[in-house]
């Protein structure tokens, strides 16, 4: 795909009319929404994880949908719910009032807020695409992406996410407080009266169409084997894994961990013009796929263990086909 790369930093570059900074952040999402995935965004509040879900709609061409997360938020405010009313015929029936996550791009704020209950209901939108109630199966438009955001800090009144629910996201993005330089720029933009005009680069039809040439950019089967070993140099009963991971990590990464890998790889090669995946490829989502997919132990936790620096040490530690032939 020779004008994908182009076409891409066109997205950042729209994008950056309203958003100040977060580069890296833009191409981890615009990566993730190019693969097909989920996305969580993990910050504290007031960095613009909202304002990020709006301005992707914008630009994409996607109808958006936002669900406000809080302890008394129940699954039908999510899914939808049946209700009674009259048909042209004047009779009595019961319909299908369709919820928020009947839109393309649904922003979850402050997901850790909604009970375990609620969260539940996200699981078969998340991986199906659908939504099924009252016996009848829902499904959901296409394109259909969910962005959730969290705040990492303050703890009292959340429920953490379940690993079923975390293993859905594609990758965990983690918001950064913006430098000197970009919180002057903020001020100057967002405290005006005018908003920049965003033009709408894609729709979705187009997105669907460049997801499917993307998904056939080709993967070398050593390629494939170094991600896979990737993966199960998380996992603790490894033979021959990091001590830190036999010490401090109860469960690595799953096999979705994998899929996230391959799929974002193939994105991310396609953005620098190449024409296969490379294990440089893999290295460079290695932390954003796979950071909310290995869960520490009581004392990986107790002693603060950062999953971030594990990956990097399972990153030197397995070697790329080159460096094994070598």
């Amino acid at each position: 795909m020779p004008a994908f790369p182009k076409l891409f930093q066109n997205l950042k570059t729209e994008l950056q009319k309203s958003i100040v900074g977060y580069d890296a952040l833009l191409t981890d999402v615009l990566v993730a929404i190019f693969s097909g995935g989920h996305v969580l965004l993990e910050g504290v509040p007031g960095l613009g994880k909202t304002f990020l879900v709006r301005t992707l709609s914008q630009v994409i061409g996607l109808e958006p949908g936002r669900v406000q997360c809080t302890p008394d938020l129940m699954p039908a405010d999510i899914l939808g719910t049946h209700i009674v009313n009259e048909n042209d015929q004047g009779r009595r029936m019961m319909f299908f009032e369709k919820g928020p996550v009947f839109k393309n791009l649904l922003l979850v704020d402050e997901i850790n807020r909604a009970t375990p209950k609620t969260q539940a209901a996200l699981l078969e939108v998340m991986q199906e695409r659908c939504v099924t109630t009252g016996g009848e199966r829902h499904m959901l438009p296409e394109p259909f992406f969910v962005l959730a955001t969290q705040n990492p800090m303050e703890m009292e009144g959340t429920y953490p996410l379940p690993e079923a629910q975390l293993d859905r996201f594609m990758f965990k993005i983690k918001v950064p407080f913006p430098d000197l330089d970009s919180l002057v720029e903020i001020s100057r933009r967002t405290t005006a009266f005018t908003e920049p005009t965003l033009n709408a680069i894609l729709t979705g039809t187009d997105l669907m169409k460049m997801q499917r040439e993307l998904a056939e950019v080709p993967v070398a089967e050593p390629v494939a084997r170094y991600a896979s070993q990737l993966i199960l140099g998380t996992h603790p009963e490894t033979p021959g894994v990091l001590p830190e991971i036999q010490r401090f990590v109860s469960y690595g990464a799953s096999p979705r961990g994998l899929q996230s890998l391959i799929k974002g790889a193939r994105v991310w090669a396609a953005v620098h013009g190449s024409t296969a995946v490379s294990t440089d490829d893999i290295r460079a989502i290695a932390h954003v796929s796979l950071r909310h997919r290995i869960i520490l132990n009581f004392e990986g936790e107790a002693q603060q263990i950062k999953v971030d620096d594990i990956i990097t040490k399972v990153l030197d530690q397995v070697k790329t086909p080159a460096q094994k032939a070598s």
